[in-house]
């Protein structure tokens, strides 16, 4: 019985993929929410009450935390991150469970090199520092924990991304689509169903416990290549392509909080942001999924949605 916390786009996804492989799975959530499958049990549980999450554990074999900060903010992670992986993994260990953890690559202190599994992950300051403090809390836990990396998410149910809403909307709408940075630095995205795949494989394999791997993600490509992929995915023109510049957000962050926690990860989209996961595809046995492939599944899934009722 493997047990997710979390139905955002990555726990759900792994929740969807656990029970189509036929096992059962928990779904811990506020609301409820979650895949509706025979295998998936949905339980509306505060995960950061220790009583709840102790109950709600027993007979795990793995635990994949898939719960985020409440808002997109150093201040609101620093607050919120740290004690709700602390009460996880407490939980994990009593019951013998692995954790297995989506991360991000905001812990690498060279990203101006290709980022592999081996490469230093000490960054300093803001959400940065924050992840690479999460990485060692959960390297000196009793716990047994699997940290996967990802790039920037897109796929089905992915909304604020990058390649999320702010794109797919505009092309669908056949408008122009507007990115940060530079639209022709090459840049990592990790399609949400093949890191979903990853952590269940790692889950699966003791081996790579403790450690830190990489979920398959296809080479580099610009923010113009993703737009364009996806818009012949939808079968309609290419849209026209811009970027803001850095220079605008730094600004504007002078007087908002949410263009100052923008702009603080700039660094990824003015300048190469590329990782390397090939070593990883080999130890999990995955491989990306062609990017045409992925786009094409992206849109038809935003197609399916626009048909749904508010609050999909």
């Amino acid at each position: 019985m493997y047990v997710v916390t979390g139905a955002g786009p990555v726990g759900y996804t792994v929740a969807e993929q656990l029970a189509e492989q036929g096992h059962q799975v928990r779904v811990l959530t506020r609301s409820g929410s979650g895949p509706e499958h025979p295998l998936v049990e949905r339980i509306r549980t505060d995960v950061s009450d220790s009583a709840q999450l102790d109950q709600a554990l027993e007979g795990a074999t793995a635990v994949f935390h898939c719960i985020h900060g409440s808002a997109y903010r150093a201040s609101a992670w620093a607050a919120e991150l740290p004690q709700a992986e602390q009460v996880v993994m407490d939980a994990a260990a009593a019951v013998g469970a692995v954790v297995v953890f989506p991360e991000s690559l905001y812990s690498y202190s060279q990203p101006d090199k290709v980022m592999g599994e081996t490469g230093p992950r000490a960054a300093t300051g803001g959400k940065r520092g924050i992840r690479t403090a999460l990485l060692t809390a959960r390297q000196t836990h009793e716990a047994n924990t699997v940290s996967v990396v990802a790039g920037d998410f897109f796929g089905p149910r992915v909304k604020m991304a990058h390649a999320g809403e702010r794109m797919v909307t505009p092309i669908l709408a056949g408008k122009a689509v507007q990115f940060i940075g530079s639209k022709r630095q090459p840049h990592s995205f990790t399609y949400v169903p093949d890191l979903a795949a990853a952590m269940i494989a790692a889950a699966q394999k003791p081996e790579l416990w403790n450690t830190v791997v990489h979920a398959p993600t296809g080479p580099a490509v610009t923010q113009g290549d993703m737009a364009a992929a996806h818009a012949e995915a939808a079968g309609v023109a290419a849209p026209k392509v811009s970027a803001v510049p850095g220079w605008v957000l730094r600004v504007a962050g002078i007087f908002s909080t949410d263009m100052r926690e923008l702009a603080e990860l700039l660094y990824q989209f003015e300048r190469p942001f590329v990782m390397d996961s090939s070593e990883s595809q080999r130890l999990l046995g995955l491989e990306p999924t062609p990017l045409p492939e992925a786009a094409t599944a992206t849109m038809t899934w935003w197609r399916e949605a626009a048909r749904m009722p508010q609050g999909f």
